[in-house]
């Protein structure tokens, strides 16, 4: 059998240390990755080897030869174009005429590859992936597999709401020649993403096979230093060099001296030709070949390459040190600290926690090397969580952070694109986006910066000028110590999961564009964005109708930046407006709980006692909106949505067809009596959607049949809240949290337009909120939030599958199981350690004891 190794990687998430090396060429235990691979595939009896080489390839093929050195055959083969990993091994295609296995080239397993050949030959499969069951499968692509061990789903780095199981893709493939047909030449193709989903789709024999054993993808510089000392640990099986000289784990490379006066503790490995010094100290730790390590010096849990010096007294703990580096008298590495190749760290220095150093940089005498990152491990692994990037203000996003990820942003765009920036009053949010400014600009990208302005209108004018996104940066509407950074695109919606990546990636390189002095970006401050947005605000509106109503309303601004805009939109529309809240107070656009529910008990009483038509909380973003009805009474979000998706049921036509030559500023559900609802000779279309997200209320569907409408349901982010809104016949999304989107005028959270169409849906059926209540079905919703460690949400997500198996259910967000009249869904939280558990039903009873059921469930599965 011939086995194709994957050996192309950049190793873009170990650099520095992986700047001028190839990944599987990083050591591990003194011996490149990729030769370790080597040797698992040797003790399988694979022997034909062919290698995909594309970054550095001269290192591995003058390293390897023609594998003769180690009893293979190796065939090498380069690409000019990064193919994907599939086309990568279309490439090789002239040299697999037989069943054959794929492998990477800079992974860490013992696996016993020969039972997942049995497993493939035995079930027949055109295609057989290796999985394993890990604690956190979110970096990973997670795979289904039913009871025969057929694939039936799989998944590319999903998000929380889409871990329905524990069990990974290892990126280990067993296939058959005939699966090569299937991959285009000469074209990017991946197997997660194309070839997979393509054998699923023509219903070819796809499996998988769950490995027992270790298995480490070694995708971040923590995670290789952790590797080694898994090895040490002997949790993974694998040839070390070296001869043990001692029980407790110790080996010794050829021709090296250790001093009788060192102490060597736990697991430690010595390449060859080292000395070690007296009274060294040296524990949990690999040394490379041809390594001085100097008297008094302590090295704890560290990983030191090849031709490493370490003067006396100096002490490492928890490092990398890359080849021919000089570590001198006295100097101290802390925790985390990383040294690329050929560098000189000078005597008595410092090099803080978390800090990279890249090749042949001099750190002199006496200095200290702080982090330019105060916690840098909060960064450690991602940098945009659900709701963004968010941290501890001037502390975890600090201007030097917000500096570097500006960079990072820039470098992700081309030179001279046109981003926005933007903000809401408090002082340090000015701060921080003006420290962002000067990262984007130091790589020659354009900023048009709207101060102090409403997301929403910055989201407006992305998707309609010349920019291709923009960030917005403010103090969190939860917690006043915390800074947000909205980040989206030219459309106006949050950013892609890929694009965050694509940033994080440039942010952890460090390594970002630097415009030439004549290129850096230019600042343009427009003053003409507002009136654009409001142009088109009352062209998508009937005004007429809302001025006819002549409505009264009580209107809380949250002190925020929209009182400084709506005002001149409700002029235009004969409102009399209460306004509450309205002046730009920075320190007050945070609200604690408390105070939240005391601004709502405020805003019902003067809506009763001035005998109001409504009255409205804008939240201090200018996204969401909390609604009190004409008798005063606060309107709960579940209600709130099933109310605002039933006016909008009202207003809209029951089948709407292609209606041509309507003025630009007609109101789509604003027929006139008489009009025509299908233009002559128009092709009917499919009846209009309202979407809204899979944890909302059943009741929805029940009003839609009644007003011919379909119903959508939408992950739980906002991002894919977005991206349905954008789908064609959809006129609403709404979630109960008091966002809602109307998309003929753009497919993002708008308060304040969201206001203004409320009020014309009501004019226009001449209704209040108070009287639409009885016209929504009764149902019953119980939520509960059911703790659950970070190590156990892929577990409980695949046994809530499993258990689910044979019941009617959807994998939109979570798992949603459907029973007659009522319904749970379990998610897990995407930033606390938690499951949320969701039920509805037409009793408080039965919602009651769905939310026991599936919390027990929970509960049980993680003992």
């Amino acid at each position: 059998m011939k086995a194709v190794i994957m050996a192309g990687g950049f190793g873009t998430r170990l650099r520095p240390l992986t700047n001028n090396l190839p990944k599987p060429m990083v050591p591990m235990i003194n011996k490149p990755m990729m030769e370790h691979i080597i040797e698992l595939l040797i003790r399988c009896g694979i022997t034909d080897l062919v290698t995909l080489l594309y970054f550095h390839p001269e290192m591995i093929e003058n390293y390897f030869g023609d594998g003769s050195r180690f009893g293979i055959r190796m065939t090498y083969i380069g690409a000019s174009d990064d193919l994907g990993t599939a086309g990568s091994v279309r490439n090789a295609k002239e040299y697999l005429d037989k069943q054959f296995l794929v492998i990477s080239g800079d992974l860490l397993t013992d696996f016993d590859l020969i039972k997942a050949i049995e497993f493939h030959k035995k079930k027949k499969a055109a295609a057989t992936m290796v999985l394993t069951r890990v604690l956190n499968p979110l970096p990973f692509g997670i795979v289904i597999t039913d009871k025969d061990g057929r694939i039936d789903r799989f998944m590319e780095k999903p998000s929380w709401g889409e871990v329905f199981s524990d069990t990974i893709n290892t990126g280990i493939y067993i296939l058959e020649p005939k699966i090569l047909d299937l991959i285009p030449p000469n074209q990017e193709f991946d197997f997660s993403k194309d070839l997979f989903p393509l054998i699923l789709e023509r219903k070819e024999p796809l499996y998988g096979y769950i490995a027992d054993g270790y298995w480490k993808d070694v995708g971040s510089l923590e995670e290789y230093r952790q590797a080694n000392i898994d090895i040490l640990h002997e949790k993974v099986k694998i040839n070390i060099p070296g001869e043990a000289v001692s029980k407790q784990g110790v080996w010794l490379g050829k021709d090296s001296r250790v001093d009788f006066t060192c102490k060597l503790e736990g697991s430690v490995v010595i390449g060859a030709n080292c000395k070690i010094g007296a009274d060294a100290k040296i524990a949990d730790s690999v040394i490379g070949d041809n390594c001085t390590i100097e008297e008094g010096v302590s090295i704890t849990s560290s990983i030191l390459w090849n031709n490493v010096s370490v003067g006396q007294k100096a002490i490492l703990q928890e490092n990398v040190v890359a080849n021919n580096c000089e570590i001198k008298q006295g100097a101290y590495l802390a925790e985390g600290a990383v040294i690329s190749d050929n560098c000189h760290i000078g005597k008595g220095s410092t090099v803080k926690a978390g800090v990279k150093v890249w090749p042949y940089k001099v750190v002199e005498d006496g200095a200290v090397l702080a982090s330019s990152l105060i916690w840098s491990e909060r960064w450690s692994k991602n940098i945009f969580g659900p709701y963004g990037v968010t941290g501890l203000a001037n502390i975890e996003i600090s201007p030097e952070f917000a500096a570097k990820l500006g960079a990072a942003y820039g470098a992700s765009l081309r030179k001279g694109s046109i981003v926005s920036t933007s903000r809401d009053t408090h002082k340090t949010s000015r701060m921080i986006n003006r420290a962002i400014m000067t990262g984007i600009l130091s790589t020659g990208v354009n900023i048009h910066d709207y101060g102090v302005t409403p997301i929403p209108v910055v989201r407006y004018l992305a998707k309609s000028g010349s920019e291709i996104g923009g960030i917005h940066t403010r103090r969190s509407p939860f917690d006043s110590d915390i800074i947000d950074l909205k980040f989206f695109d030219n459309k106006g919606l949050n950013l892609h999961s890929n694009q965050e990546k694509a940033i994080e990636r440039l942010f952890f390189r460090e390594d970002f564009r630097r415009a030439h002095m004549e290129e850096t970006g230019e600042m343009v401050f427009p003053i003409h964005g507002f009136e654009y947005y409001q142009n088109g605000f009352m062209s998508s509106i009937d005004a007429e109708a809302i001025k006819k109503a002549n409505f009264k309303m009580v209107l809380d601004y949250s002190y925020g930046s929209s009182s400084g805009i709506f005002p001149s939109i409700l002029g235009k529309l004969n409102c009399n407006v209460i306004a509450l809240n309205a002046n730009l107070y920075g320190t007050k656009i945070t609200k604690t709980a408390d105070e939240f529910q005391n601004s709502l008990d405020q805003l019902s009483s003067i809506v009763r006692s001035l005998r109001a038509d409504i009255g409205v909380l804008l939240d201090a973003g200018g996204e969401k909106i909390f609604l009190v009805d004409e008798n005063g009474n606060v309107i709960d979000g579940e209600i709130a949505l099933n109310l605002v998706t039933l006016l909008v049921l009202k207003s809209y036509p029951k089948k709407q067809s292609e209606v041509r030559g309507l003025p630009s500023n007609a109101s789509i559900g604003g027929q006139k009596s008489g009009e025509k609802t299908t233009a002559p000779n128009s092709e009917p279309r499919t009846p209009n959607c309202v979407a809204v997200p899979v944890t909302s209320s059943m009741v929805i569907e029940q009003m839609a049949d009644t007003y011919d409408f379909s119903v959508k349901r939408t992950k739980t982010t906002t991002r894919g809240m977005m991206e349905t809104a954008m789908e064609e016949g959809v006129v609403f999304v709404g979630e109960h949290t008091g966002g809602f989107i109307f998309p003929q005028f753009q497919p993002a959270f708008d308060g304040m337009y969201a206001i203004v169409k409320i009020l014309e849906m009501m004019a226009k059926k001449e209704i209040r909120l108070h009287q639409l209540l009885r016209e929504i079905p009764p149902s019953f919703m119980i939520k509960e939030k059911v703790p659950c460690s970070w190590e156990m949400k892929g577990k409980i997500m695949r046994c809530m599958m499993e258990d689910s198996r044979d019941k009617t259910s959807e994998l939109v967000d979570g798992i949603k199981v459907i029973f007659n009249k009522s319904w749970v869904i379990t998610y897990p939280s995407q930033d606390q350690s938690y499951f949320h558990v969701v039920a509805e039903a037409t009793t408080i009873e039965k919602a009651k004891d769905l939310v026991s059921e599936y919390r027990e469930k929970i509960i049980k599965w993680q003992k």
